[in-house]
C-alpha cells in the first residue's frame, strides 16, 4: 500500500485563528509573487465547468453543475490489488479489521467519510472493462491504453522532479516564499476533481451508435496532443482499436505553441485549433522546460454525480502542484477560451472541453512527512 494524506482548508479553519490567524499565516508560504497570497487557496470553478460562474457553458450529455467541496481531510491509497485496496479503505471507515484480522480502525468517531472514488491504472484496463460492459465504444478504445481516451498521456517526459512540484521548489522553479526548513518546506497542494467523460461524443456518435468525422484518430490525436504538427496520422482504419498509436511522445513545443495553432500557424490546412497539451503548456512548465507537476490520477467507472444513474467512464484527476494558483493558471489556459475567442477557434476544434464534465473539486495542502499528521495541532 502506498498512502498520502492531505488537509483541506476546511481543516485549517479549525485551528485557533483559522487560516488568517498567526498559528496558520505565520507558517503557510505564500506567493513569491504575491506575499498577500498563501499557496493553499479553495479550488476555483474551472473556465469550462458547469456553473452559474459560467452561463454559457453547457454540455451535450452529463450537464452537471461544479461543486467545490468542503473536506477536511484527503487520503489517497494505492496498491497492486484491488482487493487490498478496499479492505484499507473499510479499515479507514470503521471496520475494525485488516487483512482478515481483528485491528483497531484509526482515529475511531474522528473522521465521517463523504465520499470514496476508485480508479484503476493498468494498460488495456479500459478497454476490457469496455468490452465486459458492452459499451457501445468499446471497440475503438485502443487495447494497449491506459486510460479511456486512448492515450497513455502520463509519461515520464509529462512529469517534473519531486521537488519542483513543492513548496520550496527547486533550481528550475521556485514559486513560494518557502525554504529548506521551514514547517512546510516541502509541503505540496494536491488538487482533485471528479469528471464524467462523454466518450460517445469523444468518438462523435451519431443517433444511430455509428462513429462520425469529428470522432477519426488524426481528430482525436489532435485534439489530446497539438496540431502543429499532429504527432501521428495513425492507422487506414482510423476507428477500430483506436485507429492509431497509443502512446506518443510528451513534447513541448514552447509556450507559444497552443497561440501558433490557434492562429492555423503551422496546422493541417491551416485550421484554428487548440490542442489540450499545448493549452497546458502555456504555463505548466519552468523556464528551462521543466514540468512542474505531477499527475497522480487515473481511470474510473461508476455512477457518481450521473444524472440518470448509470455508470459512466470517469477521470479520478489528482495532481501535486506547488501553489493552488499555479492549477488554476494551468487550468485556465488549458481551456484556453481567450485564445479561442481572440482567434475564431471553433468549440469543436478545441482541445477534450466540451467531452469532459467536472463535477466536484477540491484543494488540499499534502504537509512534509515530518507534520504529516494533524499538522500544526502540536504548536496549539
Amino acid at each position: 500500500m502506498f498512502t498520502f494524506i492531505a488537509y483541506g482548508i476546511p481543516y485549517f479553519a479549525k485551528l485557533p485563528g483559522g487560516l488568517t490567524g498567526p498559528l496558520v499565516s505565520a507558517r503557510m508560504p505564500r506567493l513569491a509573487a504575491d506575499h498577500s497570497r498563501l499557496v493553499l487557496e479553495e479550488a476555483v470553478v474551472g473556465p469550462t465547468d458547469v456553473s452559474p460562474q459560467n452561463p454559457g457553458i453547457t454540455k451535450r450529455r452529463f450537464n452537471v453543475p461544479v461543486q467545490v467541496e468542503q473536506n477536511d481531510v484527503l487520503i489517497t491509497i494505492r496498491g497492486d490489488d484491488s482487493s487490498y485496496v478496499a479492505d484499507v479503505v473499510r479499515w479507514f471507515g470503521g471496520s475494525n479489521s485488516l487483512a482478515g484480522r481483528a485491528v483497531a480502525s484509526p482515529v475511531p468517531r474522528l473522521l465521517t467519510f463523504t465520499s470514496s472514488r476508485a480508479m484503476f491504472q493498468q494498460m488495456g484496463l479500459p478497454r476490457y472493462v469496455a468490452d465486459r460492459n458492452q459499451l457501445p465504444f468499446a471497440k475503438f478504445i485502443h487495447p494497449h491504453s491506459p486510460m479511456w481516451m486512448g492515450f497513455g498521456d502520463q509519461q515520464v517526459q509529462g512529469s517534473g522532479p519531486a521537488e519542483i512540484t513543492t513548496c520550496a521548489g527547486n533550481s528550475s522553479a521556485r514559486l513560494t516564499t518557502a525554504v529548506a526548513g521551514d514547517y512546510f518546506d516541502s509541503a505540496s497542494v494536491q488538487h482533485l476533481s471528479h469528471l464524467i467523460l462523454d466518450m460517445e461524443q469523444f468518438f462523435d456518435f451519431d443517433a444511430a451508435g455509428n462513429p462520425g468525422p469529428d470522432g477519426v484518430f488524426t481528430e482525436r490525436v489532435q485534439y489530446m496532443f497539438r496540431s502543429t504538427p499532429p504527432p501521428s496520422l495513425g492507422n487506414p482504419d482510423q476507428y477500430t482499436d483506436g485507429g492509431g498509436p497509443s502512446f506518443l511522445e510528451t513534447t513541448f513545443a514552447g509556450t507559444g505553441d497552443a497561440e501558433n495553432s490557434a492562429k492555423g500557424i503551422g496546422t493541417p490546412e491551416n485550421q484554428h485549433r487548440i490542442g489540450h497539451l499545448s493549452g497546458l503548456q502555456r504555463s505548466s512548465r519552468a523556464a528551462d522546460g521543466t514540468p512542474i507537476h505531477i499527475r497522480m490520477d487515473g481511470p474510473g467507472f461508476d455512477n457518481l454525480d450521473v444524472p440518470d444513474g448509470s455508470i459512466q467512464p470517469k477521470l479520478q484527476f489528482t495532481v501535486f502542484v506547488p501553489s493552488a494558483d499555479f492549477f488554476a493558471t494551468m487550468r485556465r489556459n488549458q481551456a484556453s477560451l481567450d485564445l479561442a475567442a481572440a482567434n475564431a477557434v471553433p468549440e469543436q476544434d478545441n482541445g477534450l472541453e466540451r467531452f469532459i464534465t467536472a463535477t466536484r473539486r477540491q484543494n488540499f495542502l499534502a504537509p512534509p512527512r515530518r507534520h504529516r499528521a494533524f499538522p500544526l495541532l502540536e504548536l496549539t
